[in-house]
């Protein structure tokens, strides 16, 4: 790779992300983990590597950079581009909602738009002073439960996955933002060892349809399947959830699940059920809500 020749962090920035172009990467090839654009990701490489504010471009752009700081730059960039790993795996870092969270290929990098709801208060209308005890299902790296914790400070949160290894990471999130004595975390297939009930369960599940997975880039089959592949229209792992939920739930618990793009398979899933669909920033058919008594 050509050595970089910027000489201020704009200007980097510019050409770190016309190197993405020119490489073939796009939205298709792994912006969306964390990003939306090459220039998104070139601020977000730029930026980590040399120790700056990630969310303060402006008062940085034309710092002036040195050429060893430009060599690793070069060096980050080189990594991306050959190996197709997503930025947070080079970084193992991602952030969600303004919150810096750890992952490494154990996980997949946090982007749930139930981060979005949870900060907006969309939710809020739907719980109480007697909402106690919150779930977050397929846990992974910990971050929805984390920022729910956040967010509802008089609450107890179960974090659960079947993984062990996501498990592990989410532990490094949890100590990382002072939250184990509010966090547990549990090892279950699903609800299995889940006790509730819970008065909220948050869940981002495996939901990806089987045509998706067989066509996704390399940035996105550089994460765990498991986390990802929802079997053939994607509503496997939901299928069970729904036949398990509503005992795990107190009398007037919701259940907010992220589907992706998997509106029109849902719904040929489950016709009967008429779900509340959140206004997230991809649209209305990313998130949806149901109350314990549609799922009895």
């Amino acid at each position: 790779m050509a050595p970089l020749t910027g000489s201020t962090v704009l200007e980097l920035i510019d050409e770190t992300a016309a190197r993405l172009d020119a490489a073939g990467l796009s939205l298709a090839d792994g912006f969306g983990q964390g990003t939306l654009s090459a220039f998104d990701e070139a601020a977000w490489l730029v930026l980590w590597r040399l120790g700056l504010p990630l969310d303060d471009l402006d008062s940085v752009s034309n710092r002036p950079v040195a050429s060893a700081e430009r060599a690793q730059l070069a060096t980050l960039l080189e990594a991306r581009i050959s190996t197709r790993k997503p930025l947070a795996y080079l970084t193992n870092e991602a952030w969600l909602q303004g919150v810096p969270f750890y992952v490494d290929e154990r996980v997949i990098i946090p982007r749930s738009f139930i981060a979005e709801l949870l900060a907006d208060e969309s939710i809020d209308p739907w719980l109480s002073e007697d909402t106690h005890r919150v779930l977050d299902l397929c846990t992974g790296n910990g971050s929805l439960a984390v920022l729910a914790a956040m967010v509802y400070p008089d609450v107890a949160v179960d974090a659960a996955d079947i993984s062990l290894d996501a498990l592990a990471v989410a532990r490094i999130n949890v100590d990382k933002h002072g939250l184990d004595s509010r966090i547990t975390l549990v090892e279950s297939d699903g609800l299995a060892a889940c006790t509730g009930p819970y008065d909220l369960i948050l869940c981002n599940p495996p939901y990806v349809n089987a045509a998706t997975m067989a066509a996704l880039p390399a940035e996105f089959r550089a994460e765990p399947a498991l986390a990802l592949a929802g079997g053939d229209d994607g509503m496997d792992f939901i299928r069970s959830l729904f036949l398990n939920a509503a005992r795990h739930m107190s009398e007037n618990a919701v259940l907010v699940l992220e589907i992706g793009n998997e509106r029109a398979n849902f719904e040929r899933a489950f016709p009967e059920l008429e779900p509340l669909w959140f206004e997230t920033s991809a649209g209305p058919d990313q998130v949806l809500l149901l109350t314990r008594q549609q799922l009895r």
